[in-house]
């Protein structure tokens, strides 16, 4: 039985999950402030803590210069997953270099292609997963658990650290240890991924309102967070 629990603190949780779990344990970092926060703490626990990241081969300049500042600061290796290169040819061909405003379907289309299937491969052979999931961030995550057991890839556990912290807990704890972290945050920012599918907020919008921002709410997710049940069936544990 796993002795990682949902009561404890970010820093216990992953120091419990690295105890029980290293090497076959990695975060999944697409380098938004959550994940930077998560990156100091794994390098203060364990500084051969595996990170990977998924290059979409559309994300904007500043994401890349922040992952060679992370690579810098901490002396770490980031592993990182790209999508298929025919499958993506095929999908430009067939449906244009920006399908994605098209439709919802053609959007989760393309996410499925440079996100999805990457994913798939990096999670090969771990027996769990991190990410930097919060529940105040979207309508789509209130119910995120610490601890979850994530079926759609063979039932590992997904742990999700801080789950519960508030986005000025998270930029608390950047400023307090002088975290880098991606310059478009200053710009307007609080939530990145593809240059084409993110745009700055405006005064009063939610956080992840400039993600995918033709869309509703109800379906902005990329389907690297499909619902995953908790890993004792109740938060608490």
């Amino acid at each position: 039985m796993s002795e990682i629990r949902e009561s404890m603190s970010a820093e216990e949780l992953l120091a419990a999950a690295l105890a029980e779990f290293h090497p076959r344990i990695a975060l999944a970092a697409s380098f938004g402030a959550e994940d930077v926060v998560i990156v100091d703490m794994l390098m203060r626990l364990e500084p051969r803590a595996r990170i990977f990241t998924l290059d979409t081969g559309r994300l904007p300049a500043e994401t890349y210069a922040l992952v060679d500042a992370i690579r810098d600061r901490y002396a770490c290796r980031i592993e990182v997953y790209f999508p298929d290169a025919p499958a993506v040819e095929a999908m430009v061909s067939e449906h244009g270099v920006n399908l994605f405003y098209s439709s919802v379907e053609h959007r989760k289309l393309c996410c499925g292609v440079r996100k999805v299937e990457p994913l798939g491969r990096a999670l090969d052979g771990l027996a769990a997963w991190i990410t930097g999931l919060r529940r105040d961030q979207a309508v789509t995550r209130t119910d995120v658990a610490k601890v979850e057991v994530d079926r759609a890839h063979g039932s590992i556990l997904k742990l999700n650290p801080l789950a519960d912290w508030s986005w000025e807990d998270v930029w608390g704890y950047i400023h307090a240890h002088d975290v880098p972290y991606n310059a478009l945050h200053d710009q307007g920012y609080p939530s990145i991924g593809c240059t084409p599918c993110t745009r700055a907020v405006k005064p009063g919008e939610d956080q992840r309102a400039g993600r995918w921002w033709w869309e509703t709410p109800e379906t902005k997710e990329c389907g690297l967070h499909l619902p995953t049940a908790p890993e004792s069936g109740k938060r608490g544990a």
